[in-house]
């Protein structure tokens, strides 16, 4: 017969297993900005999904949903939380039955980019910018980049959101020529760290979910520059050119600065005072 304590604890996985079956199934792909891949046989997002909004392992988030004992992190319980649209109150029902605490409404995870960094971002507004890191994870965004590139709350890692976020690919006016480099680039920064498991983690989850990524990674195609031009079909503002750099940070290894900066000639520049002005103005509204 079972103990108390061991009847509670297999009750709190089966109710963690449902709820998070539950709110997996409300969501469809357009609902987190991800393209739909066709008819599914049940509905709402899949595992592999949810894991790469979440930046999670695709076999971790399995366990967690299928209340295995794991060990679960604040952090980590955040992150499945943003990918699912949990609101408050279903954000502290899931630390409860994954045996944590759950925060105060009001805490913040604390960044690791110092101000001093920030406000070099908010200094390049209106034009787009932002710092990640070896993974390619979005570290810092300023304004500009999420109004134009259609980053969102979701977007945890440049590799992924160029792959699974719907909206930026549409705008991207040279998605499918751009890809090729991308992928090249990331692979020659996982060689880099050989020893890193994240980047195979990485490779992994966005392979079950990205037919594209998939298929671009098996070329074995490496490298690209990091100077580019980069086009974008905004709805609203039209045509914005921009080219883009990217900086290391001496005094952070891996991490990167990206700044876009207006393609002189194209008019970029206005189109795009214009638009974060009306982004401001909502923002204040």
């Amino acid at each position: 017969m079972d103990s108390p304590n061991a009847a509670a604890s297999s009750r709190r996985r089966d109710e963690l297993r449902e709820f998070l079956r539950s709110r997996r199934a409300r969501l469809a792909p357009g609902d987190v900005g991800m393209p739909d891949a066709g008819r599914r046989r049940t509905p709402g997002l899949r595992r592999e999904e949810v894991a790469v909004l979440a930046g999670v392992g695709v076999s971790w988030y399995t366990w967690l949903e299928q209340g295995r004992d794991i060990k679960v992190s604040g952090d980590v319980l955040d992150a499945v939380s943003r990918a699912l649209r949990l609101d408050e109150r279903e954000r502290a029902h899931l630390y409860l039955l994954a045996g944590l605490n759950p925060p105060a409404p009001e805490s913040r995870a604390v960044t690791p980019v110092p101000d001093g960094l920030r406000r070099i971002l908010d200094s390049w507004s209106p034009n787009p910018a932002y710092i990640r890191d070896r993974h390619w994870n979005f570290l810092a965004i300023n304004d500009s980049a999420r109004a134009v590139f259609g980053f969102g709350d979701i977007d945890h890692n440049c590799l992924v959101s160029f792959f699974t976020n719907a909206r930026y690919r549409a705008v991207y006016a040279q998605w499918a020529e751009a890809a090729t480099g991308v992928v090249g680039r990331f692979r020659a920064d996982a060689a880099r760290y050989p020893d890193d498991p994240a980047f195979d983690r990485i490779i992994g989850d966005l392979r079950s979910v990205s037919p594209d990524f998939a298929e671009l990674w098996a070329r074995h195609d490496v490298g690209g520059d990091a100077h580019l031009v980069k086009a974008v079909r905004h709805p609203d503002a039209g045509e914005l050119t921009f080219e883009a750099t990217m900086l290391p940070l001496a005094d952070r290894p891996g991490d990167h600065l990206l700044l876009y900066n207006p393609l002189p000639g194209t008019g970029t520049d206005v189109r795009l005072e214009r638009l974060m002005r009306t982004v401001r103005l909502v923002q204040a509204s």
